[in-house]
């Protein structure tokens, strides 16, 4: 029942390292190409999530001697992926295909990689030396998940009111927009509740790789904490 070392910079593997190169390239070549398409909004967008993929590194740089610092590189990979699927292959299917459900397949995953991350802080926040609650991390986990969720509603909302643009599918006299705003709302919770089942019970060691060992360090823990030890 390990938590990652704070610190690890010099530790990132390859693929990782790789992976943030990539998305960061795309999101500049997509803000570019956007721009040039007098797509100011989505520039800004682009912008905006190119100084989110740094976001980790931010939290070791200004983070001090707080348990920030102790969010493992993980968070950043899952983060950079999330942001460069949402805008670059988001906007792309929306533009050039017809399909309809990417929205959704965006909102399942947020929900999936906010709780994933979240219950990891959850733990990190805890420390070793506090009582392990997996149903806290849990709820919360959970609760981050859909703050997620309610703080993209805003912007969509924002977006839709100051630009001009349908981002919420809005109409006069319908409720279209309230059914894809309550549609959004569900999907991300249906992804966060599996992500925060998942991440509970790998924790515990009723699944992933090495369980039995994981599992027996937790009871161990436990019971440490348990005696003051």
């Amino acid at each position: 029942m390990s938590i990652r070392k704070p610190r690890d910079i010099d530790r990132i593997p390859l693929s990782h390292t790789i992976t943030w190169i990539v998305c960061r390239s795309l999101l500049l070549v997509w803000g570019i190409a956007a721009l040039f398409l007098s797509y100011n909004v989505q520039f800004l967008q682009a912008i905006f999530a190119i100084i989110f993929t740094f976001l980790w590194d931010m939290f070791q740089l200004w983070g001090g001697k707080t348990f920030i610092t102790k969010v493992p590189y993980s968070f950043q990979t899952k983060l950079n992926i999330f942001i460069c699927f949402g805008c670059v292959v988001g906007t792309t299917v929306n533009k050039l295909t017809t399909f309809e459900h990417i929205d959704l397949l965006t909102h399942f995953l947020s929900g999936v990689i906010s709780a994933s991350v979240a219950f990891d802080l959850a733990l990190i926040v805890q420390g070793k030396k506090r009582p392990v609650g997996v149903a806290l991390a849990s709820m919360f986990a959970l609760c981050a998940a859909m703050t997620v969720a309610v703080g993209w509603e805003f912007y969509e909302f924002s977006m839709d009111r100051l630009y001009g643009l349908e981002l919420q599918t809005s109409l006069p006299l319908s409720d279209v927009g309230l059914v894809d705003t309550m549609v959004d709302f569900i999907v991300c919770s249906a992804g966060a509740i599996i992500a925060m089942l998942f991440s509970a019970f790998k924790f515990v060691g009723y699944i992933g790789k090495n369980k039995a060992e994981v599992r027996a360090e937790y009871l161990l823990t436990k019971q440490k904490l348990k005696s003051g030890k």
